[in-house]
């Protein structure tokens, strides 16, 4: 089903979240989208970070564009990556002092930075049949779409990742509370794409996670696959999926990056057009492994990493970007980040410059394969401040 991608070569982008600007103080807690807008402070603040956040990334010269995440709220360890649909859908209500998912299950205590993201995640909990709420997607990508003529990708969490950060009280088994979440989600992304959306990314299927325990079947991975294809099905749009070894405060779940290998078979049987890896964080460790697979499915490679502060120099880039070209041929391979740059862990002109170096890398490879550049107005010479001549 590609559409926006179909023509371009190496085209660039972000996974999705953006630092805020340091005024952008408003949040939506808990409320409806379209309802906040009706706050004259919430909506000015709002437009105009995301009118910020789409100039940053044109000026940068990326070909696809996200609103940065900027719904969700300013808390703490990216808790809003779960809790903005887990907040805007019925039958759930109450809290717990922790999650039922990763965070509980690590050996976490007081002076580790991680216990502190988990004490920040009071898990809600299922307590009846879950319905659909006022996620609102399609509100949320229109206010950013009409701010620019270049697509505006749009991220939203896999429903499959939720049950980490929902106890269930309401159902016999944990697969049922799922597969309502699937459907809920399934009419959500569904009318994101009649309104007009044409990349729509699902981030965290939990394939690479769970393939890492040798306790999980093969039966269980085709189990979150179907199911991702269920949540996907009937969306009419270019569907992306990302993949990171995680991301709370930009703090990798794993010091030593784990290999995708036992994943890749069944992320390649998703439903989707594009499948991202992250791949700056060990220079591309597995990419040898996408020679193994026959797929017409492209491979976006993350080219800079968020958890690092330093910004890459764009021959890095390049040079991740050449190794790739080794496995995957140019027209299947997308440029990306490993995951989103978040409201906490990085600031706005670290960002700002990790995407022109994303940028400038790809544009060294593209002349060398006779490709067109992309403009990075941030590079241009003539439009830097030099001092008058006395």
């Amino acid at each position: 089903m590609l559409t926006v991608t179909k023509d371009r070569v190496l085209p660039t982008t972000i996974v999705g979240s953006y630092p805020r600007p340091q005024w952008y103080r408003e949040s939506l807690r808990g409320r409806p989208f379209k309802a906040a807008l009706a706050d004259a402070v919430f909506r000015e603040q709002y437009l105009d970070a995301v009118a910020c956040i789409l100039n940053d990334q044109e000026r940068a010269g990326l070909d696809i564009l996200t609103d940065g995440d900027a719904r969700f709220d300013q808390d703490v360890g990216g808790r809003s990556w779960f809790f903005y649909p887990l907040e805007r859908i019925q039958g759930i209500h109450d809290h717990r002092d922790r999650a039922p998912g990763w965070s509980s299950r690590m050996d976490l205590r007081p002076g580790q930075i991680l216990w502190e993201v988990q004490e920040a995640y009071q898990a809600p909990v299922a307590t009846e049949k879950l319905s659909h709420g006022p996620i609102q997607y399609a509100a949320v990508w229109q206010a950013a779409q009409r701010m620019t003529p270049r697509p505006v990708k749009f991220g939203a969490i896999s429903a499959q990742t939720l049950p980490s950060m929902l106890w269930n009280e309401a159902y016999d088994d944990d697969r049922a509370m799922l597969l309502d979440l699937v459907d809920i989600l399934n009419g959500e992304l569904r009318a994101l794409a009649d309104a007009g959306c044409k990349v729509i990314q699902i981030e965290e299927p939990l394939h690479h996670f769970l393939s890492l325990n040798p306790d999980t079947t093969d039966e269980q991975l085709q189990f979150l696959t179907d199911a991702f294809n269920r949540e996907v099905d009937g969306v009419e749009a270019e569907i992306w999926v990302h993949t990171c070894w995680g991301n709370p405060n930009q703090q990798a779940l794993f010091w030593e990056r784990p290999s995708y290998e036992r994943a890749i078979p069944f992320l390649l049987q998703l439903n989707a057009d594009v499948i991202t890896f992250e791949c700056a964080s060990t220079f591309g460790k597995d990419l040898h492994l996408f020679a193994q697979h026959e797929t017409k499915k492209k491979i976006a490679i993350g080219v800079v990493n968020h958890t690092n502060t330093t910004v890459e120099p764009t021959d890095r880039v390049s040079g991740l970007i050449r190794k790739a070209l080794e496995y995957i041929p140019p027209e299947r391979l997308v440029i990306t980040t490993d995951c989103g740059f978040g409201r906490e862990g990085l600031s706005r002109r670290i960002a700002f410059y990790k995407c022109v170096a994303l940028v400038e890398g790809t544009n060294i490879v593209r002349r060398e394969l006779g490709l067109p550049e992309a403009e990075v107005r941030a590079s241009d010479p003539t439009l830097a401040f030099t001092r008058p001549s006395q």
